[in-house]
Formats: C-alpha cells, sequence, structure tokens
C-alpha cells in the first residue's frame, strides 16, 4: 500500500465552497476512487496560504494514471475549476510532496 500526498491551490473566498462540494461529492466519482484501490483520502487547508494538502493511501499507484481519462473525474474537475488553480484539462494544480518522515 502506497501513501501519496500532494497541495493544490484554493482562489481565496472559496473554503466553505469547497467544502460544500466536497460534502456532497458525487457517488459516482467515490466509486471510481475505490475501484482505483484509492482509499484513507484526506484533504487538509491551510488558511494562512490557501494551500490544500492531499492525502491517500493506494493499493497500486499506477491505475491512478487511469483516472484523467474517466468522464466522472473529467466532469468533477470541471466542477471545481472555478474556485481552484487548475490546468488547460480542467484538472488541478497539483504538486507531489516527498515524505521526509514518517511514524507508523
Amino acid at each position: 500500500m502506497a501513501r501519496i500526498a500532494f497541495k493544490m491551490k484554493l482562489f481565496a473566498g472559496y473554503e466553505e465552497e469547497y467544502k460544500k462540494r466536497h460534502t456532497e461529492i458525487w457517488p459516482e466519482l467515490v466509486n471510481l476512487l475505490s475501484a482505483t484501490g484509492i482509499s484513507d483520502y484526506s484533504i487538509f487547508f491551510d488558511e494562512t496560504t490557501n494551500d490544500l494538502f492531499g492525502v491517500l493511501k493506494v493499493e497500486n499507484p499506477e491505475l491512478m494514471s487511469n483516472l484523467p481519462a474517466q468522464p466522472i473525474m473529467q466532469k468533477w474537475w470541471a466542477y471545481m475549476g472555478d474556485i481552484m488553480e487548475s490546468n488547460t484539462d480542467n484538472s488541478p494544480v497539483s504538486i507531489p510532496l516527498k515524505e521526509v518522515f514518517y511514524l507508523p
């Protein structure tokens, strides 16, 4: 099981909207993430920088490379694109984080 961490950027003033959209996350998206082997997925918010920090576990990280081609993933990215930094394909600008310490 691999642990993956990354950061993204939320536009200022959209904290509540971001939380609302994730509280109402689409069941189809949850099913896709679960089917990909993703579990224990959390996103944290740094109020001083508007950075979002995501941490998840995945059985096979290589399967995550299939997510961008999935219609529900593309639809979610388009839905979130107005409140966070996004690439031209609507995917969030996501910066991988290097693990420097882990206490199991």
